[in-house]
């Protein structure tokens, strides 16, 4: 009986670690899903349709420049419930672990990017998320 709980403690304690080493390396466990990372925009009164638009092309570049984005979508408010709080933009990237999410941030294209934005932001929220079925 000794032997048997002493088996599972130690199996247990194995499983403790494996799921913590996982985490300690950005996320890559196969059971999990993609790496989300949403960004609303709320831009400040003033800017012109033509600033947002140089914004969007801006961000929309983004993927080409940083291969740690796996995938890339982005649209215009139209919800009709008016709970947006001012929020016009939604940006989401997809990252495969967390590692590729955090390379992206500090990256140099997200900086200059930021530069460009900086200007005309209001508010800004981000929201990431490991895509669960």
């Amino acid at each position: 009986m000794r032997c048997v709980v002493l088996g599972l403690v130690v199996a247990l304690v194995g499983l403790a670690v494996s799921e913590r080493g996982v985490a300690a390396e950005g996320g890559k466990n196969p059971q999990l899903g993609k790496v989300r990372h949403v960004v609303l925009f709320k831009f400040k009164e003033g800017t012109t349709a033509a600033q947002q638009k140089t914004i969007e092309d801006a961000f929309r570049e983004l993927p080409s420049k940083i291969h740690e984005v796996a995938g890339f979508e982005w649209g215009t408010n139209i919800s009709p419930e008016n709970l947006d709080q001012g929020f016009t933009h939604c940006f989401l990237v997809t990252f495969n672990d967390t590692k590729g999410r955090d390379a992206y941030l500090p990256h140099p294209a997200h900086k200059a990017f930021g530069k460009v934005l900086g200007p005309h932001l209001d508010k800004v929220l981000v929201i990431d998320f490991v895509s669960k079925e």
